[in-house]
């Protein structure tokens, strides 16, 4: 074979070419954080601004405090003050002696003792009833989910639509001869119990945290044999103490604030509440002084029970949303 042939052939044939080829990985480029305040970050590390930021957190604090403890701290020093030294001259009052008999006056002739005895009885009455009735209400919702489960949570949650001030009537008469019994509950502390009860905000809150509990355990509690009453005492409540706390102090202060519904129902002056005493007090011969010192009483319980057992409602807030698996 010549070398003309030699080079036909070779350019005839197929050639096969291993190509390389490298990519080089091109850095990522990172995002830059998206700055969310109003001050950017490249300002707060001027000095001036540092200062400025510091001394306009420091008056919002100081308003803060002035505007949440300052009603409180001006009640506490009117209960131990003179009754013409708080009308003349309200803001001066800091300067005046103290009284201590006030706050006994108003605890035994402004019969506050008695009161706040039957505000207890109805608060703690209320929280039963409630957390019974809600988590019953909301478990048979969340848990065992019926077939007509979504109607009945479409018509709780309609009532939250509903003034209070509409069902007051029909609730009364209800009181008034209680269906199927035929009694009456009025001057009876079941009238303000029963109604308490009823709420279609904490059925709602407590069903959307037991539909936060992993379906899991309560399928393997049914497989190892526990009946409803059983997967609701042994694993929905323990697991559900934080939105019980909230829910129980919700009702306690609501309870406790309570006006309208216990001076209907309760006519009875030794059976009402300190939020329906109080009135009576100004309506009779006793002193200012005294009216402040009984109305500073019945602020200063809910005040110290919510300091009590903030770590346990601010607990139960956060993890109302659900639960970590």
């Amino acid at each position: 074979m010549t070398v003309f042939e030699h080079a036909e052939a070779a350019i005839a044939a197929p050639t096969t070419r291993t190509i390389t080829t490298h990519t080089a990985k091109r850095p990522r480029r990172v995002q830059p954080a998206k700055e969310r305040g109003v001050i950017s970050v490249g300002d707060r590390k001027r000095r001036t601004v540092r200062v400025w930021l510091w001394i306009i957190q420091a008056l919002t604090l100081v308003g803060l405090v002035f505007a949440g403890l300052g009603p409180l701290a001006w009640s506490a020093k009117a209960a131990i003050s003179d009754s013409y030294a708080i009308i003349t001259d309200p803001m001066g009052i800091w300067f005046t002696p103290n009284e201590w008999g006030n706050l006994i006056a108003a605890w035994n002739a402004g019969q506050i003792g008695p009161a706040l005895g039957n505000t207890v009885a109805l608060a703690v009455g209320s929280t039963v009833v409630t957390l019974f009735v809600c988590t019953t209400g909301a478990y048979l919702l969340s848990a065992l989910r019926p077939r007509w489960g979504k109607v009945l949570s479409a018509a709780i949650l309609a009532t939250l639509f509903l003034p209070g001030v509409i069902s007051l009537v029909p609730l009364y008469l209800t009181i008034l001869n209680l269906p199927v019994l035929n009694v009456s509950l009025i001057n009876t502390y079941w009238a303000v119990w029963l109604p308490a009860g009823a709420s279609a905000f904490n059925v709602l809150i407590l069903k959307q945290f037991f539909d936060s509990i992993p379906r899991e355990l309560v399928e393997a509690a049914r497989i190892d044999g526990a009946g409803p009453v059983r997967v609701f005492a042994t694993i929905i409540l323990p697991l559900s103490r934080p939105i019980l706390g909230v829910v129980a102090l919700l009702t306690i202060v609501a309870s406790w604030k309570d006006f309208l519904w216990p001076m209907l129902v309760l006519p009875d002056s030794a059976l009402q509440p300190v939020s329906v005493a109080l009135p009576h007090l100004a309506k009779g011969s006793t002193p200012f002084a005294v009216q402040m010192a009984a109305v500073f009483l019945s602020i200063i319980i809910p005040i110290v029970l919510f300091l009590v057992f903030q770590k346990q409602f601010l607990r139960g807030v956060g993890t109302a949303g659900g639960v970590k698996g």
